[in-house]
């Protein structure tokens, strides 16, 4: 039986997520800016469609926004990632085998269907549509690879929002017009050095011999060709590696020159970040913390210090006083600093981590204990609301969030309100 993969992608991700609880943004130009409000991360058709580009800085197009009537959010993380899990959640009623890729899309097996794999896939779509309101595109295909690029086909091409690539005639035909630039798994460099030997798109890429692919690039180019082929190289994974550091760094909203307040931004940067270190059951054994002022501005102060920590922990209290220390030593008088952040390194299961003659390791101990109550009470309300107080509780130098809608899905007193 012919194996098949289905890519679902959401479209306009997050513009589509602040139009799932405001009904009037349909068929309106809806933009979401990054952190601070500064360059434009999520546009829907409409907004492209006025020529606001990806990355765009917001104050380069303030007045084609403006004068358009657009609708501007700031990024409102907590809603899209839970909206996120919900489109997840639907999902996986379709199949046992899935792999989240990121946040709006997911590669689904479908081994084993007796239906119609374009009609099956459409009752996707209509399920997640009813589900949670969100419109996504699938393509289908007997590769990954091929599947993505059945979804980029099905979101520019198909009326329908799915598209099966199945047929060896209509894979050939569609794999003369994809860019190598644009195969899932080719890098700019990459395709800047295909270009130079003549390789401008798939079709092209697909023919390349085995032997001149291992003597030019590397071995997983070599699988992305097999796999314009139609020949499976990357099976789902349906457990995700884990991660070997675990970094936050945010620009502040306004610039920062007190000391507490840069130890303040290091210890809720920490809070964050230990809360993904213990997710993944994982210790910490290196802690760094760099701080920055205004790279376009002169008299630019940047520095960066680290410790180890001994013995590796997950323990949010101390790591943030270890953050605090560097702050400490990092930190000079006379500047305003713009940006700060903090490194978890050196990472290992917590159930492997070494033991010390005289110091206590950290899981079954009291300080694990007190993070899984802290970690659950927190996931359980969604809401974050047990920090450690070093994290600050006003948080001035927080980042600019002018254009913020609510967290309608996780908070209570932000519900949304039908007044009849």
């Amino acid at each position: 039986m012919t194996k098949l993969f289905a890519l679902c992608d959401c479209n306009n991700f997050f513009a589509s997520c602040e139009r799932v609880f405001d009904p009037s943004l349909r068929g309106k130009p809806v933009v979401v800016l990054s952190n601070n409000d500064g360059c434009v991360i999520a546009r829907s058709n409409e907004a492209k469609a006025l020529g606001i580009g990806m990355a765009e800085p917001y104050f380069k197009c303030r007045d084609l926004i403006e004068h358009n009537g657009v609708k501007v959010y700031s990024a409102n993380f907590v809603l899209y990632g839970d909206l996120s899990a919900r489109v997840m959640s639907t999902l996986a009623q379709f199949t046992p085998e899935i792999e989240i890729y990121s946040i709006d899309e997911a590669f689904l097996s479908l081994d084993g269907l007796s239906h119609d794999p374009l009609a099956y896939v459409k009752g996707i779509r209509e399920q997640v549509r009813r589900d949670t309101g969100m419109p996504v595109s699938i393509g289908v295909a007997p590769t990954k690879t091929l599947a993505k690029a059945a979804n980029r086909i099905a979101k520019k091409y198909s009326s329908q929002g799915v598209y099966c690539l199945s047929q060896q005639q209509e894979i050939s035909h569609w794999l003369e017009k994809i860019e190598v630039r644009d195969i899932w798994g080719i890098g700019t460099e990459k395709a800047e050095f295909l270009k130079r030997h003549g390789i401008v798109n798939a079709s092209q890429l697909a023919a390349c011999t085995d032997e001149w692919i291992k003597k030019h690039l590397t071995i997983t180019t070599l699988k992305t060709v097999l796999e314009l082929r139609g020949i499976s190289c990357l099976p789902l994974e349906d457990v995700l590696p884990d991660k070997k550091s675990i970094g936050t760094s945010r620009t502040f909203g306004w610039q920062v020159s007190a000391l507490e307040e840069l130890e303040e931004a290091a210890a809720a940067y920490i809070g964050n970040a230990a809360e993904k270190l213990r997710e993944q059951k994982s210790v910490c054994g290196y802690v760094q913390v760099f701080i920055e002022t205004d790279r376009f501005k002169e008299g630019r102060y940047a520095n960066a210090a680290g410790i180890d920590m001994t013995p590796p922990t997950a323990y949010t209290p101390d790591l943030i006083a270890a953050a605090k220390r560097l702050v400490k030593k990092i930190y000079r008088e006379g500047y305003r600093y713009k940006k700060a952040g903090v490194i978890l390194t050196d990472l290992r299961p917590d159930s492997h981590e070494q033991v010390f003659l005289f110091d206590e390791t950290y899981k079954g101990t009291r300080k694990s204990r007190i993070m899984e109550v802290m970690d659950g009470f927190n996931r359980s309300t969604n809401s974050g609301k047990i920090f450690v107080a070093g994290e600050g509780v006003k948080q001035p130098w927080d980042m600019k969030q002018a254009h913020k809608s609510m967290r309608f899905t996780t908070r209570w007193d932000e519900l949304l309100e039908i007044r009849i």
